[in-house]
């Protein structure tokens, strides 16, 4: 590659990364303005809850649809939609409080629901189109950054939406991002390099459902891998938090918010994690073996609380360790279906993916409220560590990718 050609390529990855940070951070603080504010005038933990329904929902089928128009449109018009469509769900909140009704919000949510799944599948695929085929380690190397740092910073969006909330208000603060997101926006649609991503050909629209086996096998088993975090995560570990070990509101924020800023640390610091042996980075069984040895730690964790053993002191030292080891898994797997992706309308695949981390997602949020409600925080975790048996399994058969350019071995030769 020349050395024009590498500046170019950097150049459009820091533009890219630098649209997926600014998205992140009014992602991350629009979520904890809402939870606060909301709570604030009096609305139920339920209806809180529902007013973030629809966000997973869209998500879903934005994933879906979203790879279709990025092939038929180009990335760099599906990321800036993205940007665009935030910026008017947060307009949409800064209304009259009488305005700001459970079907409303909703309706905002489900907006910015479409516009960070929009964002994410543009920056995921645009990454693959960047790097020379040959060049799999510096693959590997940018997306576990992407995915890393975007993780960190939708930690620190959820303390940035606490302050802005207390110095400027709820109408405020909504206004103030989304100013500040226009902004980004316009030097996006300047700066974006024109027609990224866009297929040679026009994409079928049913071509959306048409796969690859690498392409479905890492669908079921990121599917799988979402549902066990969010099966005990996002609903059972913070009410049993608040319920059995006493912990306030803003400690448990304030947990969960560091949580997710160690969690993104060590996503982006994967590929020295793994190893790149020979210059070729981690596969399939790479991912079979950090599966199944996640799994064997939800079930420890399981065991323990079942057993009697001190809960607060299972559950901080445990979770510290199921973040880190949760965050190489899902760096593995975001860089696998970059590579396993086609280049011409890598969107499609990469959209097909993300929609099944998004059902993922909703699948394990269901579980979370149903099974610890019936069951218990125990039950919960024993979910989580079946599905990341299942998750290993699938993965394992993970076939070689055309060219070769993925050692489906691991990081051994």
């Amino acid at each position: 590659m020349s050395e024009a050609a590498a500046r170019t390529m950097a150049r459009q990855y820091l533009v890219i990364t630098g649209n997926y940070w600014a998205f992140t951070l009014t992602d991350g603080a629009l979520r904890m303005l809402v939870v606060l504010h909301f709570h604030q005038l009096g609305y139920s933990p339920l209806q809180v809850a529902m007013l973030f329904l629809f966000y997973e929902v869209f998500g879903v089928v934005t994933n879906l649809v979203g790879g279709w128009l990025g092939a038929r449109l180009g990335l760099n018009r599906t990321m800036n939609l993205g940007l665009f469509l935030q910026i008017g769900a947060l307009v949409m909140l800064a209304v009259p409080a009488a305005m700001l009704t459970v079907p409303w919000v909703m309706a905002a949510q489900a907006l910015s629901g479409i516009a960070k799944d929009l964002n994410k599948m543009s920056a995921k695929g645009g990454i693959k189109l960047l790097v020379p085929g040959a060049e799999q380690a510096r693959l590997y190397r940018w997306v576990a950054v992407l995915t890393g740092s975007k993780n960190a910073l939708k930690g620190v969006g959820f303390f940035l939406g606490g302050v802005l909330l207390a110095a400027l208000g709820f109408d405020g603060a909504v206004i103030a991002m989304a100013a500040a997101l226009g902004a980004v926006w316009l030097l996006s649609l300047v700066l974006l390099q024109k027609d990224l991503g866009k297929a040679r050909a026009k994409p079928k629209f049913t071509e959306l459902l048409s796969k690859s086996a690498a392409i479905n096998r890492l669908s079921a088993a990121r599917l799988l891998l979402f549902a066990a975090r969010d099966v005990w995560f996002v609903v059972a570990l913070p009410v049993y938090l608040a319920t059995a070990l006493g912990w306030s509101h803003a400690a448990i924020g304030g947990f969960l918010a560091t949580w997710i800023i160690g969690y993104g640390a060590v996503q982006a610091l994967a590929p020295a994690v793994t190893g790149q042996r020979g210059g070729h980075p981690p596969g399939g069984g790479a991912a079979f073996g950090w599966a199944l040895g996640l799994a064997v730690l939800t079930a420890g964790l399981a065991w323990a609380l079942g057993a009697g053993w001190p809960a607060q002191t299972v559950l901080v030292a445990g979770l510290l360790a199921f973040g880190a080891a949760f965050a190489v898994n899902s760096a593995l797997h975001s860089y696998l279906i970059v590579a396993h992706a086609r280049e011409d309308g890598v969107s499609l695949d990469v959209g097909f993916y993300y929609m099944a981390n998004a059902g993922g997602r909703l699948l394990g949020t269901v579980l979370s409220g149903a099974v610890y409600q019936q069951l218990g925080l125990a039950a919960c975790l024993w979910f989580s560590a079946a599905f990341l048996v299942l998750s290993a399994a699938v993965v394992l058969a993970l076939p070689r990718p055309a060219g070769g350019t993925v050692d489906p071995g691991g990081a051994a030769d």
